[in-house]
This record gives structure tokens, C-alpha cells and sequence, in this order.
């Protein structure tokens, strides 16, 4: 039973990327807006029960479904130097807003404004634990003496990440890893020890 549930779970996942356009899609994807738990049922060849056994709204399929593909390729790594560390993960981050998943996470903002419910499982499926590991990467580049150690490790993740998200929402600008290496190198100046 434990195998057959699993099964179904990551059927619903899959099911939501394909809808949205993510991933293994024949069609152009819908919106988050638009999409329906009964569009997933079907896609996934389960029951909404199903689904709602797992989730309790759509926007919390949809944030898994998005962390699920969307955090594997954005690792934070550790076998690396601080800096190399920080471009190598916003460069990941960048390439993977300047396709689909970037799509979905600025519909899931979007969503966010109109739906504290939605803004609640954003943070606490998604954005809480980035925030974390940019703060903990922010942390570690402290320790090594790249950036001032009175420096708000909060802060500084704010200044490296933020233009990232204003770039992808206001579309002003490409996703690249020219961009991403800028950013770094502009923030480090500034907080440099």
C-alpha cells in the first residue's frame, strides 16, 4: 500500500508540472490560476480524495510540484569556496526562473498577494528554507572573511537574491549567468571585510 500511495503521489506531482508546462507537457501549460484540482485528478488517473489526502489547497500541490523539480537543481553546495559557492547556486537559480519554473514561482507570488493561505504555504513549503540556505551560505562567507562579519546575514541575502525576483516579475531584463555572476560581485563589493 505504502509503494501505491507513493506511486500516486508522485503521479499528482508529475501530473501538475505537465499541466503547468513544466515538465513532460504535450501542450502549452495553464496557469496557476486556472489549474484545478480536478484537471490534476484526471491528469494523474487519481481521485481528488487522493490529492487532498496529501494537500489541503491547490496552491500546496502546486509549491510541491514546483520544490520538487525546482530544488534539485538549485543545490547550495558545500564543496566549494564561498564565492564559487554563491555564483554557482544564483546561476542555477537564474537558469531555472528563465524557464517555466520561473513561470510558476512569479504566478505563485502573484497568488500570494490576493491569498494569505497561499502566501502561508509559499513560505512555509518554499521560500522559508531558501531563505535559510541563502542565509546559511551568507553565514559561511562570513566565516571564511569574504564579507564583513558585523554584516545582517539576512540583509545580505536580501541584496544578492532580491534582483533576481525583480528581474523575473518585471521581465526588465535576461536570467543569465552573466547576470548572476554580476550580482555577486556588485553585493561582495559592498559587504566586502
Amino acid at each position: 500500500m505504502v509503494a501505491r500511495s507513493e506511486d500516486s503521489r508522485q503521479a499528482i506531482l508529475q501530473a501538475t508540472l505537465e499541466l503547468l508546462g513544466v515538465k513532460g507537457a504535450q501542450e502549452p501549460g495553464t496557469t496557476v490560476q486556472r489549474l484545478t484540482i480536478e484537471a490534476i485528478a484526471k491528469r494523474a488517473g487519481v481521485s481528488k480524495t487522493t490529492i487532498y489526502r496529501w494537500w489541503d489547497s491547490k496552491a500546496a500541490v502546486v509549491i510541491d510540484a514546483f520544490v520538487v523539480e525546482y530544488l534539485p537543481r538549485t543545490v547550495v553546495r558545500t564543496d566549494l569556496p564561498f564565492r564559487e559557492a554563491l555564483v554557482d547556486h544564483l546561476s542555477s537559480v537564474v537558469r531555472q526562473y528563465a524557464g517555466m519554473d520561473g513561470a510558476v514561482i512569479a504566478q505563485l507570488i502573484a497568488e500570494s498577494q490576493y491569498s494569505a493561505e497561499t502566501l502561508e504555504e509559499l513560505h512555509r513549503r518554499f521560500w522559508d528554507d531558501r531563505r535559510d540556505a541563502a542565509i546559511a551560505l551568507v553565514q559561511r562567507g562570513m566565516d571564511e572573511g569574504a564579507i564583513d562579519p558585523t554584516a545582517d546575514p539576512n540583509l545580505v541575502a536580501s541584496l544578492v537574491y532580491a534582483p533576481v525576483y525583480q528581474r523575473l516579475l518585471f521581465k526588465d531584463g535576461p536570467l543569465d549567468d552573466s547576470f548572476a555572476q554580476s550580482i555577486v560581485s556588485m553585493a561582495l563589493r559592498g559587504v566586502a571585510s
